[in-house]
């Protein structure tokens, strides 16, 4: 039989050879994809509730959804190690901090721009990666984390876009920080792993402390849920979401490096910005986000391969 090659195929074909030989790769590019949906429904949430309820129905959700499981997946045993208290650590900044933070970037900023700046989660976890965990970084990687970045430096030039003209720059910091936390949540759970290595559990302990602060918290503003508002159902379907992707992003850290699993994590804001024009249909395509785009999607596939 004629066997008929096309150069395409073998420019594909050490991506999808990374792809299937590297499991930490694909739990964080399903991270990606719930992380995007969710996001999505956060917007659509915020058209009919408040940010804080918003943040507070995600977490709440998620350490229920974890409870849930642990019959089947807690070790009791694991309370009483160190991981515990490094675990707890991370709740008190994520997902209670880098949420709030998230959803009031998404409110302001849109969910393109947010999640797109957001995404320096990448630089940050270079950076904790190589200075603390002694990870190194290939050429490629490095020049896809490159790239990556400048697919956010394009984004960010969007503040001439009237469609995004009258958010104040401040609110740049809001994605910002949730990048950070997030990064920093990442390395304290690698050092976790150091005495329990469970992706369940890391995220259970750490949704957990930050759900009481969150509930807490909107009760010590004042707030009170309105059962009837349609933003609940949006925003619980998102909390849904958000606890897969964690513990898929927990399962990739487990066995992957954060200098490569956070970059490929990052492909958010593509899929983000794909839905947002394809499938909700707010935004229009122009070059600016072509560029995101492309420079995004090129930055993921040097640091698939170099992974």
């Amino acid at each position: 039989m004629l066997e008929v090659s096309f150069p395409i195929c073998g420019f594909f074909t050490p991506l999808f050879t990374a792809l299937t030989e590297n499991t930490p790769v694909l739990y964080a590019l399903l991270a990606a994809t719930l992380f995007a949906i969710s996001v999505q429904f956060t917007h659509l949430g915020l058209k009919h509730g408040e940010p804080m309820a918003g943040s507070t129905i995600h977490i709440t959700t998620t350490a229920v959804i974890y409870w849930a499981m642990a019959p089947f997946y807690l070790d009791p045993a694991w309370f009483l190690t160190s991981a515990t208290l490094i675990f707890a650590f991370v709740g008190l900044f994520r997902p209670f901090v880098s949420s709030n933070l998230s959803i009031n970037g998404v409110r302001i900023l849109g969910p393109t721009l947010s999640s797109a700046l957001a995404s320096t989660s990448p630089l940050w976890g270079a950076f904790f990666g190589i200075v603390f965990l002694s990870e190194v970084a290939t050429l490629p990687v490095a020049l896809g984390i490159g790239a990556i970045a400048g697919g956010l430096l394009s984004q960010t030039l969007r503040r001439q876009d009237k469609q995004v003209s009258n958010w104040p720059l401040w609110a740049l910091l809001l994605p910002l920080g949730a990048a950070f936390f997030r990064a920093l949540g990442h390395l304290f759970v690698k050092l976790g792993y150091e005495d329990v290595s469970s992706p369940y559990y890391a995220a259970l302990v750490s949704s957990t402390v930050s759900c009481i602060l969150a509930i807490g918290f909107f009760k010590g503003r004042g707030h009170r849920f309105n059962p009837r508002s349609k933003g609940m159902g949006w925003f619980l379907l998102a909390g849904i979401l958000n606890a897969i992707a964690a513990l898929a992003i927990n399962a990739a850290l487990k066995d992957g490096k954060i200098i490569e699993v956070i970059p490929i994590a990052s492909v958010t804001p593509v899929i983000a910005l794909l839905l947002t024009i394809f499938v909700f249909r707010r935004e229009q395509i122009t070059l600016s986000k072509l560029i995101t785009v492309a420079l995004v999607f090129s930055g993921v596939i040097l640091v698939t391969v170099g992974a």
